[in-house]
Formats: C-alpha cells, structure tokens, sequence
C-alpha cells in the first residue's frame, strides 16, 4: 500500500453554502501543487410530488442550481475561474451523484454544513453517506468561522 500515483481529479459537491465555498478552496489549494484539475459539481432535482400533482409556478430548477453553483465558484476564486476548475451541473439526488462520482475521482472535498452545539458535532445526511460509501478519500471542510 505504498504505491505512490498521481491525483488527476478532486470533485468538490457545491451548494452554495459558505462550507461548499469552503470546499472549493481548500480543494484547489490541494489541487495546484499536483496539478490535478476540480470539478466543481452541483446537483438539482425536480422536487417529489403528490399524487402527480405539482404546485403552479415552480420550474426553472436546473436553471436556480446552475445560478448558485456559478456565484459559489465566483465567490471562492473571484471573476476569473482558474483553468483548472470544470463547472459541472448534475440532475440527481446529490448523494448518490457524489457516490456515482466517486468512483472516477481521487478525491471528494464536501463542506459541512455546521449547526451550533451537539448538532454541530454531526455530520449532515450527505457527508455521512459520502465518507461511508464512496470510492475515494473523503475530505469534510468546515465553514470558515
């Protein structure tokens, strides 16, 4: 288990919040001394309805997480995305996109969305299920303080 290779890809899971931002920069801070490019990935979904029905007005939500993945990434690295970094937009639940991507990345960088008190000592449902069931290292960032 020595065996030394090369990181080629770290995929950051961005939703917007100041943890995901987080991510991103802690990810390209380990990214350009290895060369190895970021993907900075964002899921959508459509949400689950009732019986078929769906409320009136509420679409566009691929269009809203492409927004928010898009001020994250100008948030973290300025006006000017560094040439390394790959925007990807994703349709799926994010845990098992994450999952699923996993398995062709080196690395999976996830802010950690922090609650004050005992909450904060967990992990939330995504995080957890990436440190337990993907298929590279896990690193979990916390919002800066």
């Amino acid at each position: 288990m020595n065996a030394v290779r090369d990181v080629g890809t770290i995929v950051v899971g961005v939703d917007g919040s100041e943890a995901s931002v987080e991510a991103l920069r802690q990810a390209q801070g380990l990214a350009l001394p290895l060369s190895a490019k970021v993907v900075a990935l964002a899921c959508w979904d459509y949400p689950p309805v009732y019986d078929g029905y769906v409320a009136v007005g509420i679409d566009d939500f691929d269009v809203r997480a492409g927004e928010i993945l898009n001020e994250a990434v100008a948030k973290a690295f300025g006006p000017s995305t560094p040439a390394n970094v790959e925007i990807r937009l994703v349709q799926g639940h994010p845990r098992s996109t994450l999952i699923e991507e996993s398995k062709s990345a080196d690395m999976l960088v996830l802010g950690r969305r922090g609650h004050g008190g005992f909450g904060g000592l967990l992990l939330g449902s995504v995080s957890s299920a990436c440190v337990a069931h993907a298929h590279c290292p896990v690193l979990v960032v916390h919002a800066p303080e």
